[in-house]
């Protein structure tokens, strides 16, 4: 039997004892109808975005589907785009609304329920459940796993922010408001119609 060391006792009276870190099998345990992902340690839950945050996420992916997507036969092709994909990346459990992979980064769909190559783009669809969250440490965490491209599309305010990442730091690139068409980089070899996508 280990006996307690001083700093446990400590804990103990204080209520401070450390909590274990989130594991996989913690995450596969939340109810449906919730997103979970493990950031830190700690298992994250927020609620299934809104019909809005659905819409504009839809959107936005038709819209970039029919010209990128290698299966899609359009031009100029060459990515694959995927809606909430789990991903395991730099250490953490992550599912952004909207990821994208080059071709030559994700040449075969992996046959799993998870994918652990970093995607070249993702968007995330900002919503009150997740406000604090994605523009901050999941943010960080993409940028530590070398995403090159991320959006952050608001459908309240109706904005857009395109941002690059140069060496360890993101660098806001684009930022549109209302309903105009806008080339946001990786996707800027043609116009994306923001009207369609906070269209209600």
């Amino acid at each position: 039997m280990r006996h307690a060391r001083a700093g446990d006792i400590v804990n103990v009276m204080s209520g401070l004892l450390p909590k274990r870190p989130a594991t996989y099998e913690d995450l596969l345990r939340v109810p449906e109808g919730l997103v979970a992902e493990i950031l830190d340690g700690e298992l994250i839950t927020s609620p299934r975005p809104t019909v809005r945050h659905v819409a504009a996420s839809s959107s936005v992916q038709s819209g970039l589907f029919a010209a990128f997507d290698r299966r899609g036969g359009g031009s100029p092709g060459g990515w694959v785009i995927l809606s909430e994909p789990e991903l395991h990346i730099a250490g953490q459990i992550l599912v952004p609304d909207l990821a994208g992979w080059r071709q030559d980064s994700m040449p075969v769909l992996p046959d799993a329920a998870f994918i652990e190559i970093a995607p070249d783009w993702l968007c995330e669809v900002l919503s009150p459940a997740t406000m604090a969250l994605d523009p901050t440490r999941k943010m960080h965490h993409y940028a530590r796993a070398s995403v090159e491209y991320m959006w952050l599309l608001d459908p309240q305010p109706e904005t857009l922010e395109v941002y690059r990442l140069e060496g360890p730091n993101w660098k806001l690139v684009t930022s549109v408001a209302g309903s105009v068409q806008v080339r946001a980089e990786p996707f800027d070899a043609l116009d994306l119609d923001l009207a369609r996508v906070w269209a209600r």
